[in-house]
C-alpha cells in the first residue's frame, strides 16, 4: 500500500454547541489540516497522486473555510463545529472524485499541541 501526505492551513472562528467552557463562546484557530490518501498500485509515471493535485483539492475545501464563522457554513450550521466534525467534512470533501485512491486520513490541529483525526471506514 503506498501512501502520500500534504498539508494546509487556514484561519477560522467557531464555538461549540452544547458544551461548557471557554469553547462555547466565539473563538479563533489558525488550523492545520493534513490529509493523506492511500492505493495499493501506482500509476504508469510511478504517482499513486498528483500532490500538486492533492494540494488543490485540500486548498480548495479549505477555502470554504478560511477567515469564516464556521458554524453559519453547511454542515455546521446543524453539525458542532468541533476538529473531529471538522476533519470528517474536510475528508468527504477531498474524497468526493478521486477514483485512483482512497483518503486515509484527515488530521486538523487547532493547536500545536491540539488534535483531532478522522480515517474513514475503507470500502471493501
Amino acid at each position: 500500500m503506498f501512501e502520500i501526505c500534504v498539508e494546509h492551513t487556514f484561519a477560522a472562528g467557531h464555538a461549540l454547541r452544547n458544551y461548557h467552557g471557554k469553547c462555547e463562546n466565539v473563538h479563533g484557530h489558525n488550523y492545520r489540516v493534513q490529509v493523506a490518501i492511500e492505493g495499493p498500485e501506482l500509476d504508469e509515471n510511478g504517482l499513486l497522486y498528483d500532490f500538486a493535485d492533492l494540494k488543490k483539492r485540500l486548498r480548495a475545501t479549505s477555502e470554504y473555510l478560511d477567515h469564516q464563522f464556521i458554524n453559519d457554513l453547511k454542515p455546521f450550521d446543524l453539525v458542532n463545529p468541533s476538529a473531529e466534525n471538522i476533519a470528517k467534512f474536510i475528508c468527504e470533501e477531498v474524497q468526493k472524485d478521486l477514483s485512483s485512491a482512497q483518503v486515509s486520513f484527515v488530521k486538523v490541529w487547532e493547536t500545536d499541541t491540539s488534535s483531532a483525526t478522522y480515517r474513514p471506514r475503507q470500502q471493501s
